[in-house]
Order: structure tokens, then C-alpha cells, then sequence
């Protein structure tokens, strides 16, 4: 085993860490590397002893909780039995067949089949590809572009990235692409007009949609991709009639929906999928973290009946089907996938979610809601956040200097809780494994409070 000191200086010379200022990690001068060396339950252990509630699940993604030796035990009996095969050319194996017809199963709209990757970026890097496929099929080359929205989150890959809506996944690194649009962000707390009804606020979001549809000439426009809540654009549920109001201008104009349920599937909102809560029929949905839990690297696109059909009817005339990756359906990822929804099948995780989430909701509202920083409360089932401003009255925002998020969230984890900093604002962002229970979210609760207390306790008056 090596120290810590040895491991640290290890990994500052040679690990290039995501979203990590580089200079400061190569220094020193940046936050010493932690070292995650287990979890049990709702908890992680690092290598200096410290214990944290992960009130984030990895990222968003450990539903099932860590530890789960059932799960580590299907990955090792499928490497003992075959670690790896190609999918290429109709090759299968049957973990792959079945989980394939489970998700068919239970995903909304009307599924068909399943195309596999190992994350959501390139789930969604997929559906862009699929889109182009569907339409150039059709006969129709011009119906091509995306609209995806302003601080909707779908992956940092080229096409996924130029689909995410915040501006920092795109500086310095050419992008977004173009052929990538976002309409309008569905954040009633700083979207809506004075004395603007949710329903009112839904509306013009669906008539600025059409207009942004028609001002580009629908027989360009291919898709639309969103995520039934938006996640890392700050855990924003969207307003009161708005997938009601801005379905029908897709299907108005024959323009693929594409439902990001990276996040959301699985029973994160209380429901099976986000699609099911909010009453979305896509045309395809792209799942990633909760699939596996995190155990093991695996994306899945599932392809709607309608998508397929002009597909497998256009083979005779162009072939094979030109798109996969050595790891499509990769059998120790499958393994895993199997093994973690029988989890949430038996354990009825999403009915977890919807009770203990409830019980979440409740808490945070109770405990936040009136404090002289908190702008806005807002979740749904396991997912929550708290937005501070500097003036509630106003909604007038911190300095972005003052990094409130950034101090809040620094001063859970000083009393072991890791709860996020969202970007876009001033933003403190939970999503618990989907096992937590009602006294693990009381626990949450209470050094969340004592962490928010802290910050806004000793600040300059």
C-alpha cells in the first residue's frame, strides 16, 4: 500500500482530472486529492479515515447505494465466464438479450429496441446520429438540427456537449457545433415575467418554441432533446403544464422527441421514469447512471417503434447499420445492469424515491424555505436544491465571486455530508442514493442546516 503523501504526489503529476483547475492540483495550492477507498449503504470511506453521507450518489447515479455484493458478484461470475464479446454482426449473449427486453418493457412511449454505449454522452452523441439517419432515410436531408435548451445538461462529447445549454461546457473548445439550438430554459423561479402563472410562463415557452421552429423553417428541424427535470442546469422540475404545451408544437412539425432520462430513469422522480411523471411520449430515451447504479460503465438508447420501423425498412436499399462501439452491450456491464434492476425491482426503489422523497420535500421546505438567503426550494422525489440570493425580495444574486454555493457545500462536507455546488448560480444540489431512508434524510437535513447557518452566520453584515 502506499502513503497517502505518495499517492497524492502520484496523482498530481499524472491523473488530468474533469472539471478541475489543473494548475492548482498540479501545485498543491487546489484541495488535496481524495482517495475514495469504499462504501456501504448511503456512505463513503476516503483513505484518511473520513467517513461522508454521499447525498449525490456518485453523480446522481448509485441508486442501489455502494456495497451491494450482489451486484459485485454477477460482474465476477460474467468475467469468469466470458468478460468480453462483441456485439457487431449479431453477436449476443443472453444477459444482453434479456436486459434488452426488460428495458423495452418498462420504458415509456412505444419502445422497440436497444442500442448500447457506456455513458450518456454518448447515448446522446447516438440520438444526433440516429436523428440525421431517420430523416436522411425519409428523403428528407434538411431535417437535421437539434433544439436542445438553455441550461439543459447532456453530456460533454462534441454533439452532447453542443446539446448542453451552459455556456462553460463550450469555451475554448469550439463548440457547440452548429445545427444545435436551445430554446428557452423552463426555470420559473428566474425565467417567468412579473405576475406570470407557471401555466402562463409554460405557454409562451411552447409559442417561443414554434416561433424559434418556424423562424429556422421546420423541414430543418429533426429533433428536440430535453431532460424531464433538469439536472445539472440546477435540479429545476419543470413549471405546471409545460410538457403538455410544448408536445404537441413537436408534433405539430414531425420533429423527433428525445427524452434525456440519464438522470431521472431508474425511479429517481418517485416514478419509473420522468417520462411517466410528467406524462412525455418520446420517440427516444437515452439512459445511462441508474441503469448500472454506477457498478459499471453502461448507456442505453432506446429506440421507438416509429424510429425503427423506417430503419429496418430502409435496410434492403443501405445495408448494414453503421454505428457501434467495440463495447456496445459489453457482457460485464450487462451483467451489472441485470443485477442492480433486480434490485430496484425487488426493493420498489422508485416507490422509495416517491415516499421517502416526499418526506425529503417536506423537510427542506420546513427547514430552508423561509431563511433570509433561500430564494427558492425545489425537488421532486430524491432530487432537491436550494438556490441563495443576496435579497429575496428582488431575487438579487451573490457576486459571483463570493462562490456562496461553493462555500455552503464546503462546509457539509467539513461535517461529512457531499452535497453539490450546482453551477449557474448560487446553488446547493442533493440527489441520495435512491435506498436512503427517512432517518438518513433527517441526517442530511441537519448538517445541511448547519453548513447554510455557518456561511450566512459569519458573513460581513
Amino acid at each position: 500500500m502506499h502513503a497517502y503523501d505518495d499517492l497524492a504526489a502520484m496523482d498530481r503529476a499524472t491523473v488530468l482530472h474533469p472539471f478541475t483547475n489543473l494548475k492548482d492540483h498540479r501545485s498543491g495550492s487546489g484541495p488535496a486529492p481524495t482517495f475514495v477507498t469504499g462504501g456501504q449503504g448511503i456512505r463513503i470511506k476516503d483513505a484518511q479515515g473520513n467517513s461522508y453521507i454521499d447525498a449525490f450518489a456518485g453523480l446522481y447515479c448509485v441508486n442501489i447505494g455502494y456495497g451491494r455484493s450482489e451486484v459485485a458478484e454477477a460482474i465476477a461470475e460474467q468475467a469468469r465466464q466470458l468478460a468480453y464479446y462483441h456485439s457487431y454482426a449479431a453477436h449476443s449473449t443472453e444477459a444482453l438479450a434479456v436486459l434488452s427486453k426488460r428495458l423495452v418493457d418498462m420504458a415509456p412511449g412505444r419502445a422497440s429496441k436497444v442500442f448500447y454505449g457506456l455513458s450518456g454522452s454518448d447515448g446522446n452523441e447516438t440520438q444526433a446520429k440516429l436523428v440525421w439517419y431517420y430523416n436522411n432515410l425519409l428523403g428528407r436531408p434538411r431535417k437535421k438540427k437539434i433544439i436542445s435548451r438553455e441550461r439543459g445538461y447532456h453530456g460533454c462529447s462534441v454533439i452532447s456537449g453542443s446539446m448542453t445549454g451552459m455556456s462553460f461546457y463550450h469555451d475554448y473548445m469550439d463548440l457547440p457545433f452548429p445545427g444545435i439550438l436551445h430554446a428557452g430554459m423552463p426555470h420559473y423561479y428566474w425565467g417567468a415575467a412579473p405576475g406570470e402563472s407557471e401555466e402562463d410562463f409554460s405557454s409562451r415557452l411552447a409559442r417561443e418554441l414554434e416561433e424559434m421552429i418556424l423562424r429556422e423553417d421546420p423541414d430543418t428541424i429533426g429533433g428536440f432533446i430535453a431532460e424531464p427535470v433538469l439536472g445539472t442546469g440546477g435540479i429545476v422540475p419543470p413549471p405546471a403544464g409545460y410538457w403538455d404545451k410544448i408536445q404537441p408544437v413537436l408534433k405539430r412539425y414531425d420533429i423527433l422527441l428525445i427524452a434525456d432520462e440519464v438522470i431521472c430513469g431508474f425511479g429517481r422522480t418517485g416514478a419509473a421514469f420522468g417520462c411517466d411523471l410528467y406524462g412525455i411520449e418520446p420517440d427516444l430515451v437515452t439512459v445511462a447512471k441508474g441503469l448500472t447504479s454506477g457498478y459499471a460503465p453502461l448507456s442505453a438508447v432506446i429506440v421507438g417503434e416509429k424510429v425503427y420501423q423506417v430503419i429496418e425498412e430502409a435496410a434492403d436499399r443501405v445495408g448494414a447499420f453503421s454505428h457501434g462501439y467495440t463495447y456496445s452491450g459489453h457482457p460485464i456491464s450487462v451483467a451489472a445492469a441485470n443485477a442492480v434492476l433486480d434490485i430496484v425491482e425487488r426493493e420498489d426503489l422508485a416507490g422509495n424515491a416517491r415516499a421517502v422523497g416526499a418526506y425529503f420535500q417536506q423537510g427542506l421546505q420546513q427547514r430552508f424555505a423561509q431563511m433570509e438567503f433561500v430564494g427558492q426550494v425545489r425537488g421532486v422525489g430524491m432530487m432537491g436544491a436550494l438556490e441563495f440570493v443576496a435579497d429575496r425580495a428582488t431575487k438579487k444574486r451573490f457576486d459571483s465571486a463570493a462562490s456562496i454555493g461553493g462555500k455552503v457545500s464546503a462546509a457539509a462536507r467539513r461535517r461529512g455530508l457531499i452535497a453539490r455546488a450546482m453551477p449557474h448560480g448560487d446553488i446547493l444540489g442533493f440527489s441520495p442514493p435512491l435506498v436512503t431512508t427517512r432517518a438518513e434524510i433527517d441526517e442530511i437535513l441537519d448538517i445541511a442546516y448547519e453548513a447554510v447557518r455557518e456561511v450566512f452566520d459569519t458573513m460581513p453584515a
